[in-house]
């Protein structure tokens, strides 16, 4: 009887353990994030993407999270530059629950794509684990910054969208 209790004890420590190293264990790695996202140009200044917007390689952009009631910065990273892609990839450790946390534009190294798109100049993410959203990666807003001169295929991809059927109705504005 006392070989069978000891197994059982010893069974109900390694059990105990256990439990214990998976809810502390993982809440270490639930402060780590990675936030990515994608800067391209919008060639028909839109501010939105369309087919044939182009992602700028060599883009840099930086993530600041400021507490919501004293608006101090509680979170600020080094500048991040994009791959070939137009492809971003932020870590960030730590959990900013109290925080406003955005991706911003910095620069464009086009000097035909360089000016900041009103709605996309800034992408707003969650870095908490505690919002119900699970898994270590954050998904960013794409952000834009528009050509100097729409590109001549727009109208024809606008017309394709359903923007300019409404012609008629915004008179030489919808041309």
């Amino acid at each position: 009887m006392t070989k069978a209790s000891l197994i059982i004890l010893v069974s109900l420590a390694i059990c105990i353990l256990s439990s214990l190293n998976l809810a502390y264990g993982a809440a270490s790695d639930q402060n780590k994030f990675t936030v990515v996202g994608l800067v391209y140009c919008d060639t028909c200044r839109v501010e939105f993407q369309t087919s044939i917007s182009e992602p700028i390689s060599g883009a840099t952009v930086k993530l600041e999270c400021r507490n919501r009631t004293s608006e101090k910065i509680t979170f600020q990273s080094p500048e991040i530059t994009t791959d070939a892609a137009g492809s971003y990839k932020i870590e960030v450790t730590g959990d900013y629950e109290d925080s406003d946390c955005d991706v911003n534009l910095v620069k464009s190294p086009r000097a035909d794509c360089n000016d900041p798109t009103e709605a996309w100049r800034k992408a707003r993410v969650e870095l908490t684990a505690l919002d119900g959203v699970t898994g270590p990666i954050r998904f960013a807003n794409n952000l834009g910054f528009k050509k100097k001169e729409a590109l001549p295929g727009c109208k024809k991809v606008l017309t394709d969208m359903g923007y300019y059927e409404l012609k008629d109705e915004l008179g030489s504005e919808a041309v």
